[in-house]
């Protein structure tokens, strides 16, 4: 019974190779709507779907695929694909694997145009700010466009018939076709880095959206924006409307309109000029004949006719200002003399000959009153000395020992009590005249209240 059941592997290996064998499979046309797309993995292989009402179908988009595609795919776009079904084993399901993808309803072409538009606008290549202003008189002018055609023609007819003597320099350059793009972007950075040319015409005939295509492509773009030398465009008719024209200095509807704006007309220029010089010759005149009324004007002043006159009131000014000044200083003389005078006698007050006199007076006085002073402190001390001697006296022992009072020592220390010796002790007493040697016999202690008794 085992065998008559498959292996999970083994059903979906069979149910691949029918999906692989199947003619009908092999290149299959879907259209749908884009679901669970991931734009951050433009670079790298892309798992999506494509749905619509009823059903989803899963995809693979390659990263070889991918690379190719003009138009980046977002989320809910309405999709063109085309591919190959087969079923991916590992989880058992059926995929198409994309050959080729473009936007539903939108040509690729037109739909690479609106997106590199949008993402240049969002950069600013766009903004006024980066618009230089042309050269009003250029003296060299560099033509990006085709060797061949009515272009380079009309432009250089343009240019003759206005401004002959501008040089006028062709940089040939493919404007249609796979290469074009990279042939425009070399010849405005040539034409660009060469530092000589005033102006830049890149221009082009008329032809289908396809046709000017190159025109629309970024680094085309880019390399007439970021161009140092002023760039005027002229790509197609005057309702074309391309990248190259958004992102020049001055957009013209025709290569005869580039020509136009890119030089003035010489003829005009010279009547200008000529226009200009009369103007100045008559400004001259007029000036010089206002110049010389007004130096006749001068000359019959009564300045030049009595010169003398100017210096009146300056003469009167310096006579009053000479008085006031001598007015002024003899004043200021008195002044210093008087101060002088006054400081002279401060001096003299305070000669060092009087300040010597004054000070040996007061030196005298001074020592006079030291001398009263220290007798004065003598006499006080002596006297305070003779007191203290005799209270020292009345206080002293031997007036006291001079009373039949005796010093009773033992072994150098004076005894004051009888527990300080016993009998047989030797003890010393000292007496006014001198000290008796003498043994203890015997050791007896008074009675206070006998003694109180006794000395009253």
């Amino acid at each position: 019974m085992d065998q008559d059941y498959l292996t999970v592997s083994q059903l979906t290996t069979y149910v691949k190779r029918k999906f692989d064998y199947d003619p009908y499979l092999e290149r299959v046309f879907v259209k749908g709507e884009i679901s669970n797309y991931n734009p951050h993995r433009r670079n790298s292989h892309q798992y999506f779907s494509i749905k619509d009402k009823g059903a989803k179908l899963s995809v693979v988009l390659f990263q070889r695929e991918g690379r190719k595609l003009a138009v980046d795919l977002e989320e809910g776009m309405s999709v063109l694909a085309i591919g190959r079904l087969s079923v991916y084993e590992k989880n058992g399901t059926y995929q198409l694997y994309i050959e080729h993808i473009e936007p539903e309803g939108l040509g690729q072409l037109y739909a690479a145009y609106e997106q590199t538009k949008k993402k240049l606008a969002e950069e600013g290549w766009f903004n006024s700010e980066l618009k230089k202003p042309l050269i009003r008189f250029p003296k060299k002018i560099a033509v990006i466009t085709s060797p061949s055609g009515a272009v380079i023609r009309d432009i250089q007819t343009t240019i003759e018939r206005r401004f002959p003597i501008v040089e006028l320099t062709l940089f040939p350059t493919l404007v249609q076709g796979d290469k074009a793009a990279d042939s425009i972007v070399k010849s405005i950075k040539k034409a660009d880095k060469n530092g000589e040319f005033d102006t830049i015409i890149v221009a082009r005939g008329g032809g289908s959206f396809e046709d000017l295509f190159p025109f629309n492509e970024e680094k085309v773009a880019l390399a007439i924006a970021q161009a140092t030398t002023p760039v005027i465009s002229s790509v197609g008719h005057e309702t074309d409307t391309t990248l190259a024209d958004l992102s020049s200095d001055v957009r013209a509807a025709t290569p005869t309109a580039a020509a136009e704006l890119a030089v003035p007309v010489l003829t005009e220029e010279l009547g200008k000029i000529d226009l200009t010089k009369q103007r100045l010759a008559q400004a001259m005149q007029t000036i010089l004949r206002q110049e010389t009324e007004r130096l006749k004007r001068l000359n019959q002043s009564y300045i030049f006719r009595q010169p003398a006159r100017l210096y009146d009131g300056y003469s009167q000014n310096l006579d009053q200002l000479t008085d006031s000044l001598i007015r002024t200083t003899e004043q200021r003389i008195k002044t210093s003399q008087q101060k002088s005078q006054f400081l002279d006698r401060q001096l003299q007050a305070y000669s060092p000959e009087s300040l010597i006199r004054q000070s040996k007076k007061d030196n005298e006085r001074l020592l006079q009153q030291l001398i009263s002073a220290s007798h004065h402190i003598v006499k006080q001390e002596t006297s305070q000395l003779n007191y203290l001697i005799q209270s020292l006296d009345h206080l002293s022992p031997l007036n006291i020992l001079g009373r039949g009072y005796g010093i009773t020592k033992k072994e150098g220390k004076v005894v004051k009590s009888t527990s300080q010796v016993t009998k047989d002790d030797h003890i010393n007493v000292m007496v006014s005249d001198g000290t008796i040697a003498a043994n203890v016999t015997a050791v007896s202690k008074n009675d206070p209240t006998n003694i109180i008794s006794e000395e009253k």
